[in-house]
């Protein structure tokens, strides 16, 4: 009797069916990972049409390269890796193009007008207005840490990899990574608790504020919402609960406020892997 494939079914099973020429399992596989690459993408790259032409980017290398996989590592931990080496080398997106720095940023929210919402007329009520003008602002803030800072803070804050996992994707040694993410933590969490209102309330910058500036400036579009469609879940839902810790640290207000982020759906227009599978046998495609 054979096995039947499903999104349950272990990677491992997956990859040897696959290899052997199983259409299914190649197709299961990816669609088992594409949504936690598309989701590691809009936090990295802060655009949700970057992020699915990324996804799609990474996707392709890791079929491509799947023959290569030989399992010294879990398969998790060797997809991430190539979504390292991929998001450190790419070329600057349109939000990395002129970089921020934290003072920078900071400096733009408070040049930004305080205006109501109640003026303007949108389609869309305000409460998601509001929420996606937070999202889409601290999205910003993680710009203003370097590729390697932000990546690292993705996988190791808001997705909670254990270091033993962190290390091996970033290929440094656990302590250094360790010592990158509490940077990386520092520097964003510094900055919020200096200002931003969400947690620390001392601080005037509100996100109903300055909402309709975002909507100007073009950082929320009214009508696509980017960052409130086709939404699986919270980020917080989704993560596996660390089996390790790395410290009892203050100021984890911050990171529950960016792990209640949605989690999306990547967008089903990944058309060149579907080509890719159409057009080619298995064999092919993994050059065997």
């Amino acid at each position: 009797m054979s096995l039947k494939l499903n999104l349950n079914t272990a990677d491992e099973v997956l990859i040897e069916k696959a290899l052997s020429g199983n259409k299914k399992a190649l197709e299961l596989l990816i669609k088992k990972h594409q949504d936690w690459i598309y989701n590691v993408a809009v936090s990295f790259i802060g655009d949700s049409s970057e992020a699915a032409d990324l996804t799609q980017e990474v996707l392709i290398k890791v079929i491509t390269k799947l023959a290569a996989f030989k399992q010294k590592s879990s398969f998790k931990t060797w997809m991430y890796r190539i979504i390292k080496n991929h998001f450190l080398n790419m070329k600057r997106g349109k939000h990395e193009l002129d970089p921020l720095t934290f003072d920078q940023f900071g400096q733009g929210l408070d040049q930004l007008p305080d205006e109501s919402l109640s003026n303007y007329s949108f389609e869309v009520e305000e409460k998601m207005l509001v929420q996606e003008a937070k999202i889409s602002c601290m999205k910003g803030m993680l710009l203003c840490l370097d590729r390697e800072q932000r990546l690292i803070y993705i996988i190791g804050e808001l997705f909670e990899f254990p270091d033993t996992m962190g290390s091996e994707v970033m290929e440094i040694s656990r302590q250094n990574f360790r010592v990158k993410l509490h940077r990386a933590k520092k520097q964003l969490y510094n900055f919020m608790d200096h200002k931003c209102g969400l947690i620390n309330t001392a601080n005037p910058c509100r996100c109903h504020r300055k909402t309709a500036g975002f909507i100007k400036m073009g950082y929320v579009d009214p009508v696509g919402l980017n960052f409130q469609k086709d939404v699986i879940g919270r980020v917080s839902e989704m993560v596996d609960k660390k089996i390790e810790t790395y410290s009892n640290e203050v100021l984890s207000d911050y990171q529950k406020i960016y792990q209640e982020h949605p989690f999306l759906k990547s967008p089903d227009k990944l058309a060149s892997i579907k080509k890719l599978l159409s057009t080619k046998s298995i064999k092919e495609t993994f050059n065997l």
